[in-house]
């Protein structure tokens, strides 16, 4: 088993190790502004090896009522770009938005712990999506893309919601929970796409997309 297993994972660190070094040279002249608060996407960049900055800058995030899904994470993740209007040529700003798409209607964040619950209770037993957008924005070019993943859970029970929701406190995350918590292990059933975009980040777009930018 051994004489199997530890030569991948070698050639997988090896290769991790490889394309770490090839991101680092391209963005060697750039620097990356992450225009995010949130302690997972500033995580994803440093496991991805990603050289960043952190700058956000306040911005009131309401969007049109007539948009859906991807439209309207797009339209705030360009929003909070537009915030900055002094980028220097050297410079990618990275924006992102998160949302909970439940029966056709879109989930922010709880503002408190009722809500909180009420949301949980709303997906439990269904299957919701959670769609990212980041938007790259530099001083001449914008471009956005997003990923959108399916999540099922299984019918909770109102203790387990009520557990959760006190012990975690999920007031910063969309829909009011995190797969990679407690209520993740225990609840969600089936995920359809990317699992690091309900984390937070689509981490194979981001890193597609700054590639195709810079060569």
């Amino acid at each position: 088993m051994y004489a199997i297993f530890w030569p991948a994972i070698f050639r997988i660190s090896r290769i991790s190790n490889i394309l770490s070094f090839m991101l680092n040279e391209i963005l060697k002249n750039k620097q990356i502004i992450l225009a995010s608060g949130s302690p997972r996407r500033q995580e994803f960049f440093k496991d991805l090896h990603i050289p960043f900055v952190i700058d956000v800058r306040p911005v009131t995030e309401v969007y049109p009522k007539h948009l859906k899904g991807t439209e309207i994470t797009d339209y705030l993740a360009k929003l909070k770009a537009d915030a900055f209007k002094d980028l220097t040529n050297d410079q990618i700003l990275i924006t992102s938005d998160t949302i909970v798409s439940n029966d056709g209607i879109a989930m922010g964040k709880p503002k408190n712990t009722s809500e909180a619950k009420q949301m949980i209770a709303s997906l439990s037993g269904k299957t919701h999506s959670v769609e990212t957008s980041v938007c790259f924005t530099t001083a001449k070019d914008q471009k956005v893309v997003h990923s959108s993943t399916k999540v099922t859970f299984k019918k909770l029970s109102e203790e387990e919601i009520d557990f959760y929701v006190t012990h975690y406190k999920p007031f910063d995350k969309a829909g009011g929970y995190a797969i990679q918590e407690w209520i993740g292990f225990i609840g969600i059933t089936h995920i359809e796409g990317s699992y690091f975009n309900v984390v937070g980040l689509p981490t194979h777009l981001v890193y597609n997309t700054l590639t195709a930018l810079i060569t």
